[in-house]
């Protein structure tokens, strides 16, 4: 069976957005895994725009089944991170004006920067994803890097997919190239990013997928069928 993570952030930009104690990401997550979900993400980006450090910590306290803390490999962040002691950490890129994560890490061009960043998260027993485009070259650095994981960005397949004449099918070909050659080279395969109701099937479908990270739309269901539900519903269809 896929594992299903939910990511919390946009509870947690809900908050931010009136600087308010609610809603609470750290309830949320508990009633996500109540439903059925498998690990909780959280993006403890640099500007701190949704998840605070008070909410990693508490996670940390809190969650049962698997905490996956998203992060730039940066030196603050990874300090933060060697405290928290989050199962996995899942190292994605971070740009101060984009909206949400708009591609995957080049780890071709950082692949020692990343090296070292891995080599000392394994150090406190945390396991490493690399977030990345579905791309070969990509997928070879992030062995190379010394990565556990790799979780495939699918932000390209889920554009074609909405758009009217859009070409998804070209690029599920590209994600499921990229997952084989994770599987080659040892990685276990996760995916995610603008994944939804209407078009998770296929990507779930892919040979060797070990869990999809989906955030946004289960939060957006949740405002109109409440979070238990949108769930279960997402935990249904996987």
């Amino acid at each position: 069976m896929i594992k299903l993570g939910v990511n919390i952030d946009h509870i947690a930009t809900l908050r931010q957005a009136r600087r308010e104690a609610e809603p609470d990401p750290v309830a949320a997550a508990a009633i996500c895994e109540l439903a059925g979900a498998d690990s909780i993400t959280a993006h403890l980006r640099e500007d701190r725009r949704h998840i605070q450090d008070r909410d990693m910590f508490l996670l940390r306290q809190t969650v049962k089944t698997k905490l996956n803390m998203e992060m730039a490999a940066e030196k603050e962040i990874i300090k933060i991170a060697l405290k928290i002691r989050p199962d996995d950490v899942c190292l994605v890129p971070e740009k101060r004006a984009e909206l949400t994560t708009e591609g995957g890490l080049d780890v071709v061009s950082q692949k020692n920067k990343l090296k070292e960043a891995v080599k000392r998260l394994h150090g406190a027993g945390i396991r490493v994803s690399l977030f990345i485009d579905p791309r070969e070259e990509q997928v070879i650095a992030s062995a190379f890097a010394g990565a556990d994981c790799v979780e495939l960005h699918t932000g390209k397949y889920a554009l074609e997919r909405a758009k009217p004449h859009g070409k998804p099918a070209a690029e599920l070909k590209r994600l499921e190239l990229a997952s084989r050659t994770a599987l080659e080279n040892g990685l276990i395969l996760n995916a995610g990013h603008g994944l939804d109701y209407r078009n998770v099937l296929p990507v779930a479908n892919i040979n060797g997928m070990n869990e999809l990270n989906i955030g946004f739309s289960i939060i957006a269901r949740a405002v109109i069928v409440g979070l238990d539900r949108a769930v279960r519903e997402m935990k249904d269809l996987l």
